[in-house]
């Protein structure tokens, strides 16, 4: 068993949410059947096969992988030897497939779709957050998920030691630059009501408020109450560490101050170190490459 990444409890994954993106993806690459297989297997023989990775990763998606073959024969069973949100080496055995060999061979291709993607997403989280390691800062990923996985893709990011910003829209209130063109020069007035009536939002988590200046518009954001989270994008370092330096002057160590834009890490230790609390990651997500995995029996 692999050490974990992170101490805290990864909130697990909600597998009926994801189930039909599973069912397509089975559909999708198994439609017709497996003429291959077929051909070599009898129906009804059985045997076992390792996952393996031949790179180090942090795990996730090993439950993904059970629904999966379940889909295709619900005598495929899956024995998990490092569980997600756990580090593996080189030529680790991630977990056991014994079974029907022809239902596991065509199965092979689109398990590791999913796990290849998902370790790739929660590896690449892992090496922001370990970068940062002795900071206050923690690793947040954004709403750049592909399209019907961001529910897996938001869980990797936990496995990897990262945290969740909104899932959708709903989950928070976020006054961003183009926001901003409807509340003018002298905002304060409006963003004030603004967030009144956000705090009335059902469903509503945190209210965040994107600056593009410091100088002359975080001293004026930082006098309006309700603000969870102060978005601080595109700024270099000189001007995170004066933000940090004006919010903790003004009104102490809230609101958070968020960090985003880019961001990689090459400069992610410079940015903890300028005293934010969270850093934003888009990549994490939108560009984490594939891990190679294999199945060997």
């Amino acid at each position: 068993m692999g050490d974990r990444v992170t101490k805290r409890a990864i909130k697990p994954l909600d597998i009926e949410k994801i189930t039909p993106l599973i069912q397509m993806a089975v559909e999708e690459d198994f439609g017709q059947g497996d003429p291959t297989s077929e051909i070599t297997f009898d129906e009804n023989e059985q045997g076992k096969a390792f996952i393996v990775t031949r790179e180090e990763i942090v795990v996730c998606g090993m439950e993904v992988v059970r629904q999966i073959l379940k889909l295709y024969d619900e005598r495929l069973k899956l024995r998990v030897l490092i569980e997600d949100g756990c580090r593996a080496n080189v030529a680790n055995r991630l977990g056991v497939i014994e079974g029907p060999i022809r239902k596991m061979l065509s199965a092979e291709r689109v398990v590791l779709n999913f796990l290849q993607h998902l370790c790739g997403i929660s590896t690449m989280t892992w090496k922001f957050v370990n970068a940062i390691r002795g900071t206050k800062a923690k690793i947040y990923d954004t709403r750049k998920t592909t399209p019907g996985w961001r529910e897996l893709e938001k869980y990797a990011v936990r496995c990897g030691g990262g945290f969740n910003h909104r899932m959708n829209l709903g989950e928070a209130v976020m006054f961003k630059d183009n926001h901003w063109t409807e509340l003018g020069g002298k905002f304060e007035p409006k963003l004030n009501k603004m967030i009144s009536e956000a705090k009335k939002k059902e469903g509503v988590k945190f209210i965040a408020v994107e600056v593009d200046h410091v100088d002359d518009q975080l001293d004026r954001v930082l006098t309006i109450p309700g603000i969870d989270v102060i978005l601080l994008d595109n700024m270099g370092q000189w001007q995170l560490k004066h933000a940090v330096e004006m919010r903790n002057h003004i009104s102490g160590q809230k609101p958070l101050l968020e960090a985003s834009g880019g961001v990689t890490l090459n400069n992610i230790l410079a940015i903890a170190e300028c005293g934010v609390d969270r850093i934003a990651i888009g990549a994490i997500t939108h560009s984490a490459v594939a891990v190679d995995i294999g199945l060997d029996r």
